[in-house]
């Protein structure tokens, strides 16, 4: 119960249960399309869905502003990538917003012969953007951890007790020289065993961390909006309604269990 006080009182927490609904509709008046449903059943679908996106763009309005104070918050990290990832994706961030600011008031009237398309696009443009960043940063935070599991493996590990045995005599090795396919049957196992090894890192490393679990899936589900909306990589309305629903419920998640949200 504490979770959930602590979850409604923040100023986000609506819009990302709005967004879930949002995107949920998505998903419902796709699912509606491909089923044959009646056309007054989706209109009425797709009528709620872009008042809710409405909404979510009413609820978002200052947080420009927010986005600049992280950003200045980011500029004095010490690590220079997570310093450059970081600054560029909340000014990005804030871009962004204020596109959706300049959206949502031609969407209400008060911008008058706003020209929607072009401001959509671009505030879409300013979110990919930020997205990309998000991702480069939770995949070097990845491999710093992997790097750091690898050399904590590497003193645990005993030495081995029979080093003689991994010598060769000369007449074999010229012989396995000699011939064209030995090079390809030693090279196969071995990097099968070292991705094996590695796979087996990366799922240990994501295991123990899951505040950058979470982060790096949805981000990777965000990632796939503005690629669809953009015309880059269309997915349709479907897989876009699904990853934003899926995104939605991990941001909610981060909110009610603040430990989960990645730092900084």
């Amino acid at each position: 119960m504490d979770s959930w006080v602590r979850f409604n009182a923040q100023s986000q927490a609506k819009e990302r249960i709005i967004r879930a609904a949002q995107y949920a509709c998505t998903l419902l008046g796709y699912t509606l399309q491909k089923g044959g449903a009646a056309g007054e059943l989706r209109k009425t679908v797709s009528q709620l869905e872009a008042h809710m996106s409405l909404t979510r763009k009413l609820l978002r309005l200052g947080n420009s502003v927010e986005a600049l104070e992280a950003a200045k918050r980011a500029i004095h990290l010490s690590d220079s990538v997570l310093k450059l990832c970081l600054t560029i994706s909340h000014l990005n961030r804030a871009m962004y917003f204020a596109c959706d600011n300049v959206l949502w008031a031609g969407k209400t009237g008060l911008i008058s012969k706003l020209d929607q398309h072009k401001w959509s696009q671009r505030s879409f443009r300013y979110y990919l953007f930020a997205l990309i960043l998000n991702l480069t940063r939770d995949v070097y935070e990845l491999h710093l951890l992997m790097e750091c599991e690898a050399r904590y493996r590497a003193t645990k590990s005993p030495p081995s007790p029979y080093p003689s045995t991994t010598t060769q005599p000369s007449d074999d090795l010229s012989s396995s020289s000699s011939s064209p396919a030995a090079p390809a049957a030693v090279a196969l196992p071995m990097m099968s065993a070292w991705l094996r090894r590695q796979l087996h890192l990366l799922v240990t490393v994501l295991y123990s961390n899951p505040p950058l679990l979470l982060d790096l899936l949805k981000n990777s589900c965000d990632i796939f909006i503005p690629l669809d909306r953009l015309g880059i990589y269309p997915t349709g309305t479907g897989f876009v309604g699904a990853c934003g629903l899926a995104s939605s419920v991990l941001s909610i998640l981060t909110m009610v269990h603040p430990w989960l949200k990645l730092k900084p």
